[in-house]
């Protein structure tokens, strides 16, 4: 007997199987993880969970009892290691062949590796499972000198949990500012100040060249420059998790290449999150996110399709990143707007940068400002009066056509 089979442990997969059974399917659905724990959230792993606040259960997506109560199977600890589409089935670590009727990919993505000498001593950790924040926190308490390497998202947020906690933070970036693969100048600029008045080091244009240490790490090296840490955590982005998917012989190209129904060249494979390359039809381009609201409305579409349904995955890209008291939330990529407008007040930490392009609202950056990140997600594409943007004034629902 077939059933609806999706392979990995995260956003996508555990919203899929949640919303075929919202589709209305009654017919066996099988969740494969490598991951021991059923699935869970990532965000708050590098803020709310490192830091002790949220403790595991409300880190799951669900409860456990949300799986048993609509009988959706989890095998836990389980990697699926091979795809056979013609035959509908596929290979575990455990031996098993599992038939489907629609496959799921949600293998998401796992932390690029920091090749230098010596990477392997132990003190050095990255941050994508529980597992992984799991050790760092065993050994966060007895550290005194904590050096991050990647000034990303992911790093600062560490940054922020670990400079609260009392410890002695170095960020290291390769590039010439923090963020800067993500946003402009100006919010690396407000990023970096901050980060520098709670007492963190940054030091950009930055690469490791290797580590010391006898026991455990005692150096990060930088060529001539050495910094003392007894705790490192790497950051340095992801590799979307497509090896399955390529042996299978679906196309994939910086990711698994779906189409706008989350359809991969194979009819009856389906794939969501991290891993995909799709087509978004708002910006007119492809694209691979990082990000926890495309893997949850992809895996609903996907649901939706693998029961026959027509439906099309279009969405306007959005983040967010919490560091201390301050939540930042993202439309759109800033990189697409050519002038920029402020509203609100920098230095009070209430502010938001609209991005525009031949005064369409492409982008904003809200700092605490909630308010217009909402309205912002009306307001995209839209054409607007850059002087009534700035103006606390006007009503920003009042520009919305």
């Amino acid at each position: 007997m077939s059933a609806m089979v999706i392979v990995g442990g995260g956003h996508a997969a555990g919203q899929n199987a949640a919303s075929l059974r919202q589709e209305g399917y009654d017919g066996e659905i099988i969740i494969i993880g490598d991951d021991t724990h059923i699935p869970y959230q990532r965000p708050p792993l590098s803020k709310q969970y490192l830091s002790g606040e949220h403790g595991l259960e409300r880190v799951y997506l669900r409860p456990e009892k949300f799986y048993e109560e609509r009988n959706i199977e989890i095998r836990l600890g389980v990697t699926v290691t091979e795809i056979h589409p013609d035959e509908h089935t596929v290979t575990t670590s455990s031996g098993d062949t599992v038939n489907y009727e629609k496959l799921l990919l949600a293998t998401g993505s796992r932390p690029r590796i920091l090749n230098a000498p010596r990477s392997d001593l132990p003190g050095i950790h990255y941050l994508r499972s529980v597992a992984h924040v799991g050790s760092i926190q065993a050994e966060m308490p007895q550290a005194k000198n904590v050096c991050i390497v990647g000034g990303g998202y992911i790093g600062l947020e560490v940054a922020s949990v670990a400079v609260s906690a009392g410890h002695n933070v170095t960020v290291l970036e390769m590039e010439e500012r923090i963020l800067q693969r993500v946003t402009t100048p100006e919010m690396s600029a407000f990023y970096y100040e901050l980060h520098s008045s709670y007492g963190v080091n940054i030091v950009t244009s930055t690469a490791v060249s290797g580590f010391t240490g006898e026991a455990r790490v005692e150096q990060v090296l930088c060529g001539e420059l050495s910094i003392p840490a007894d705790l490192v955590i790497v950051g340095i982005g992801i590799i979307p998790n497509i090896e399955l998917a390529e042996a299978a012989g679906l196309e994939c190209d910086n990711g698994i290449i779906v189409d706008e129904y989350c359809r991969t060249s194979d009819p009856d494979i389906f794939a969501a999150g991290d891993n995909t390359n799709h087509p978004n039809p708002i910006l007119n381009r492809r694209l691979r996110l990082e990000s926890v609201p495309n893997a949850m409305e992809q895996a609903r579409v996907a649901a939706a399709n693998m029961l026959g349904g027509d439906k099309t995955y279009e969405s306007i890209p959005w983040f967010w990143s919490d560091q201390y008291n301050l939540k930042l939330q993202m439309v759109g990529f800033s990189a697409d707007g050519e002038t920029q407008v402020i509203r609100g007040d920098k230095a009070a930490n209430q502010f938001a940068v609209f991005y525009l392009h031949e005064n369409k609202v492409v982008a904003v950056d809200a700092v605490n400002s909630p308010r217009e990140f909402m309205v912002c997600k009306q307001l995209y594409g839209q054409s607007v009066d850059p002087e009534k943007l700035k103006d606390l004034d006007v009503d920003l629902k009042s520009l919305i056509e």
